[in-house]
């Protein structure tokens, strides 16, 4: 008997330390909440789009979004989103719904994949405009260094006057190391 209860607080611990951690440094929003705020308040808005299961998602949660720069960026210059690529609850956008319709155990949502235009690659960040516009989707885990570049290119709006590949090579890092 102490075996199977050793043996069941042992599988309750590998399961909390499994399940998603949201990093706590980071303002995170519901889509519904950032699209709101972006009317009074018009950010770039940041979403990560992650599912429950994936061990990478975890990853860029404990290493990428609680580096304390790049959570102070997010905060500063977005309206960071996470975005269950799973969830069951409609989300409205521009005037159109989209659902999850439960089509298998591991059904994406529509709005997910309309955002990675159909390639669902976990984890996936997108950008959006302060007009809520599509900018771009950067799929798999992106650690501070990478992301960093990427986050001052929209936040700043230099994607509306350079080239990426002129941005990122003279890109200097702020970074703490």
């Amino acid at each position: 008997m102490k075996k199977i209860a050793i043996c069941f607080i042992l599988a309750a611990i590998a399961i909390s330390g499994y399940s998603q951690t949201e990093s706590k440094l980071v303002k995170w929003y519901t889509i519904e909440e950032a699209l709101k705020l972006n009317e009074q308040n018009p950010k770039k808005i940041f979403i990560d789009v992650y599912t429950d299961w994936c061990g990478w998602c975890k990853t860029m949660d404990k290493n990428t979004f609680n580096q304390p720069q790049i959570a102070e960026y997010l905060n500063k210059y977005y309206y960071p989103v996470k975005l269950n690529a799973e969830q069951k609850e409609d989300i409205t956008y521009k005037g159109k719904v989209f659902k999850n319709n439960n089509e298998g155990t591991r059904s994406a949502h529509d709005f997910a994949a309309a955002l990675l235009s159909g390639k669902l690659s976990y984890p996936s960040v997108v950008y959006m405009d302060g007009e809520n516009n599509l900018l771009t989707a950067v799929p798999g885990y992106t650690p501070p260094t990478d992301i960093e570049p990427i986050l001052v290119f929209f936040g700043e709006d230099h994607y509306k006057t350079t080239k990426w590949e002129d941005f990122k090579s003279k890109f200097v890092s702020k970074l703490k190391k």
